[in-house]
């Protein structure tokens, strides 16, 4: 996935998926709730299951849509 000015032809809101990559992640959740994002509870996934609460390393997420409704998930890393 790139991001950028020449992307022409994809509607608003039809990525899914785009990643971002976050030391804290209760800071990430904060800080977007601060700014009025309707953020997701932290999660976690137990096999393909994705369940409430913090996971181990590289397993805590959340999830939100930007204003063009495309969909965002943010991962903690250790």
């Amino acid at each position: 996935m790139v991001i950028g000015t020449q992307n022409i032809g994809m509607p608003p809101g039809s990525l899914k998926g785009l990643q971002l990559v976050v030391s804290d992640i209760d800071a990430a959740r904060t800080e977007l709730v601060d700014q009025g994002v309707d953020v997701s509870a932290i999660q976690h996934y137990e096999g393909a299951t994705l369940v409430a609460g913090r996971g181990r390393d590289w397993n805590s997420f959340i999830f939100f849509n930007d204003p063009d409704g495309n969909g965002w998930v943010v991962q903690e890393r250790p």
